[in-house]
């Protein structure tokens, strides 16, 4: 039995000469070439395990004789203790075993606290989701109460608006009645003016009759006037009240939308039929506003209609005071031209002096407006043979060639005697409208009062005309509307 690191000694393991490798120098004892085995488990600074092959050994110098014709090196096997070497030993077998023990019970552990804690997060998030489920369910509720006490606020609302402006229109028909009630004795009085400035000679004097018939003219129109406008304000708020009637019906219609929606995923299921997968549905935000100014809206909606029946209520109150006001004023006025047109005749002596003078007036100024456009009508047309030289230069020099087509002084002289006399033509002729229309205007004038001088000459032969007229006037509840 030989020792670890003895020399090995087998028959097949000569020394021969190796012609093919280079002569290998003398190594020294196996002891020296095999150093020291370490078995696992155990670090030294040189510590040394063998590979799985094992290294060509150097062997001492051999003889020519020696030499193997085979060419080949020599093999040297390890004896039976060099094997050793590579292989564990009980306490690297039972070092793994508990390696692997420990391995498996820790992946065993890992593993069960993961199942339960798998456990608990599925019962968690079971929990949770059920929760969650019930506070969205909790919420629509509470928003479908939300809708149905706005909804009960916008009915309620669309109910009195729906009052209010049937109010206001039964107001604004007895106050057209009112108006058309009036075109009676304006037409009368008028009638009596225009037939009273028939007069001629001593009788056309501006007397009381005349004062009081313009002023009742003038009472008849202003009421008429009032009425109209109170009218028009009361067609306005219509106006407002039905814009306020759309929005608490549109409103209303949207809540009642809302609400059905509502209803409808209130009354959503885990097991319902219509439920499926919108994936990507809760990232796209379309909503347009919040709690907040979600009931605003709404708040603004009935405060509008509110501030539109405050309104109505009053254009209403301002109807009946007016009503009652102007019927009361125009029986007055009646009564006081009739006693007037019994004791004297009007005097309309200077007012057809004073027509006689304005018409005189309005001739010259005619006389002098013809021909200011004659002289306006001339002047445009000398203005438009200097536009035509202009014109024309500029169209000759627009034939230029080539490098010669040069925005030279005088092209911009030419461009800008162009605009001048264009915007002086302009400027006349706009001057020439407002002649014309002037003249219009003064041949108008003239017309009418021609048309006053002649019925003021036949103002005597009307006197008692006019007063057999006078003797109707309408009722006082024709005149607030009633009728």
């Amino acid at each position: 039995m030989e020792f670890l690191g003895t020399t090995q000694v087998a028959s097949y393991c000569g020394r021969r000469k190796n012609y093919l490798l280079p002569n290998l120098a003398p190594t020294t004892t196996t002891r020296e070439t095999y150093q020291s085995y370490c078995l696992p488990g155990y670090r030294f600074c040189n510590s040394w395990r063998p590979g799985l092959l094992h290294k060509v050994v150097l062997v001492p110098e051999i003889s020519d004789k020696e030499f193997n014709c085979t060419g080949r090196p020599p093999t040297i096997l390890p004896t039976l203790r060099t094997s050793l070497h590579t292989r564990y030993s009980t306490r690297d077998w039972h070092h793994a075993n508990m390696v692997h023990l420990k391995g498996s019970e820790a992946s065993r552990h890992c593993a069960g606290r993961i199942n339960t804690d798998s456990m608990r997060l599925m019962q968690n998030k079971d929990q949770l989701t059920y929760l969650m489920q019930e506070d969205s369910k909790r919420n629509l509720g509470e928003r479908i109460t939300n809708i149905e006490f706005w909804r009960s606020e916008l009915i309620h609302e669309l109910e009195c608006l729906l009052k209010e402006t049937q109010a206001l229109e039964t107001v604004k028909q007895r106050l057209e009645g009112a108006v058309d009630a009036l075109q009676g004795p304006l037409k009368i009085a008028l009638e009596c003016l225009y037939h009273r400035e028939m007069r001629k000679g001593i009788d056309l004097v501006h007397d009381d009759v005349e004062k009081n018939l313009i002023k009742e003219v003038d009472v008849y129109k202003d009421c008429q006037e009032i009425l109209t406008k109170l009218a028009q304000k009361i067609n306005q708020q219509l106006g407002v009240n039905r814009d306020a009637q759309h929005a608490l019906e549109h409103d209303l219609a949207d809540k009642n939308t809302a609400s059905f929606i509502d209803e409808k995923c209130f009354n959503l299921r885990n097991t319902s039929n219509n439920i499926n997968f919108y994936h990507g549905v809760e990232k796209a935000d379309g909503t347009v506003s919040i709690p907040e100014t979600w009931a605003k809206f709404t708040e603004d909606n009935i405060r509008c209609s509110q501030h539109a029946r405050a309104n109505s209520v009053k254009l209403q109150e301002d109807a009946e005071a007016k009503l009652e006001s102007t019927s009361e004023e125009m029986w007055n006025h009646f009564v006081s031209t009739n006693l007037a047109l019994n004791s004297r005749i009007a005097e309309i002596a200077d007012v057809k002096n004073k027509l006689q003078a304005q018409l005189a007036k309005v001739l010259q100024e005619i006389f002098q407006t013809e021909d200011t456009i004659m002289l306006l009508e001339r002047s445009i047309k000398e203005k438009e043979y200097p536009l035509k030289v202009a014109q024309t230069r500029l169209e000759g020099r627009t034939r230029r060639p080539n490098i010669e087509l040069c925005c030279d002084a005088p092209q911009l002289q030419l461009v800008t005697e162009v605009h001048t006399i264009d915007d002086t033509l302009q400027t006349l002729k706009r001057r020439l409208q407002e002649a014309q229309d002037t003249l219009q205007m003064l041949i108008l004038n003239k017309s009418n009062l021609e048309n006053e001088i002649s019925v003021k000459t036949n103002s005597f032969f009307i006197d008692k005309k006019c007063m057999d007229r006078r003797k109707v006037f309408p009722s006082t509840p024709r005149l607030i509307g009633f009728i």
